[in-house]
């Protein structure tokens, strides 16, 4: 292919390490804690803590097969690409179809969060509402969305440190909710909140997607993953245990703004609203990063004949997929017209721990050469995402196998029909 036709079809490089941490930062720092705390902690009781360490260290196994992967392969698509590349077509699709469908049932999660914070009283269209506009800051470039993202991890940040004063501060901290911790469930709650807890870490690989837009992947990759999943873990051990020891763990199971509650515990309540306004940029930080991820992922497996072609096509003057962001963008609007949050969080951890594990199924049969870390690492990764993934509530499991059943008949019937780039 000539090297005219072939730069018309692919991606602007343009974004620096800095860029892509903070990518990183804006699809993790703020799921988990505005949003994944109070289910988890539902599943765990004060066990929450363990079982968020427990993501935080699993997240680290898939950060290094990431790592290497991306590095071998710095394509936009992610495990999609790494799944057809060393484990046969029928897996990558598999990894793509679970990241899509995964991930908007995240974007849906995080579109609500934002609506339930910033207007409750009509939450449904004020997330379709901030889903089209963050559609049209995605249409205007990858550089644009890299900037947005650093100003609403900022704030998400500044907000988080008020809740850290809040319950250091505040006169309402007592350690010795740390000292007698239960937890609900056990072993088996523990398991089932790390999963839960799991939704908050997994932007990591929104870097890895962005293989064809980045500058100097093979190095950029790699320290920006590990990079911002260090600061993410850092910063959710804090908050976390600042919210448990000022907060009772029944009132936490149950609140829908568990910060807030937080800070309202305190001498320090009048800083409520800050912590809001935090939420707010939190959940649009995920929702944006959220967004450009699975379109560049659909483009992918569009220009592999997997999904319609269409959405393979590249604005000729923005060089972004901005059908794949138009399909996407109305996907995730009926996703918040129809659907929980709740429900959206198990469903979506148990999409993405799967596409963690092809990944690093895919990651074992790297040589030597290609090696990072040794195998022994994707090996754990593997199996610490199957465990999560089974130890999810009944219907998240029953309701993402189901999907994948359908990824299955999807693949099955366009290889029945002999359509290109699926044998």
């Amino acid at each position: 292919m000539p090297a005219s036709a072939l730069s018309s079809t692919r991606l602007s490089r343009k974004i620096g390490t800095l860029d892509a941490v903070f990518l990183g930062l804006g699809s993790m720092i703020g799921a988990g804690i505005f949003t994944a705390a109070g289910p988890a902690a539902d599943a765990a009781g004060t066990g929450i803590l363990i079982a968020t360490s427990l993501a935080g260290a699993i997240s680290y196994l898939n950060a290094t097969t990431m790592a290497q992967l991306a590095a071998v392969y710095p394509e936009s698509g992610g495990t999609y690409i790494y799944g057809r590349k060393r484990l046969g077509n029928i897996w990558g699709f598999l990894a793509g179809w679970g990241f899509v469908i995964g991930k908007l049932a995240s974007c849906t999660a995080m579109a609500l969060t934002f609506a339930y914070y910033a207007n409750p009283d009509y939450p449904r269209t004020t997330a379709a509402l901030a889903v089209i506009i963050l559609t049209f800051v995605n249409y205007l470039g990858i550089k644009k969305t890299a900037l947005t993202t650093k100003a609403l991890v900022a704030a998400t940040l500044f907000a988080l440190c008020l809740v850290a004063i809040a319950a250091f501060s505040g006169g309402a901290a007592d350690f010795s909710r740390l000292a007698g911790w239960t937890s609900r469930g056990g072993v088996p709650g523990i398991l089932r909140a790390a999963g839960i807890m799991f939704f908050a870490f997994a932007g990591y690989a929104r870097i890895a997607t962005l293989g064809e837009e980045v500058i100097e992947p093979k190095s950029t990759i790699p320290k920006a993953i590990l990079i911002s999943l260090g600061v993410t873990v850092a910063i959710y051990i804090v908050i976390i245990g600042a919210t448990l020891i000022t907060v009772d763990i029944e009132a936490l199971a149950g609140a829908k703004a568990p910060l807030v509650l937080t800070v309202e515990s305190g001498s320090y309540a009048f800083l409520a609203p800050a912590v809001r306004v935090g939420a707010c940029c939190a959940s649009l930080g995920v929702l944006l990063s959220l967004m450009a991820g699975i379109s560049r992922t659909a483009f992918a497996m569009a220009a592999n004949g997997e999904l319609p072609r269409f959405l393979s096509e590249v604005h000729s003057v923005r060089r972004v997929p901005y059908k794949a962001d138009l399909a996407v963008c109305g996907a995730v609007v009926l996703g918040v017209a129809f659907g929980g949050l709740r429900s959206a969080i198990g469903f979506s951890s148990f999409a993405i721990l799967i596409y963690y594990a092809l990944a690093n199924a895919a990651c074992m049969t790297l040589e030597k050469k290609q090696r990072l870390w040794p195998r022994g690492l994707a090996l754990a990764g593997l199996v610490c995402c199957l465990t999560l993934a089974l130890s999810l509530p009944r219907a998240s499991v029953l309701g993402g196998a189901f999907l994948f059943a359908v990824g299955l008949l999807i693949f099955w019937v366009r290889s029945r029909r002999g359509l290109p780039d699926v044998l």
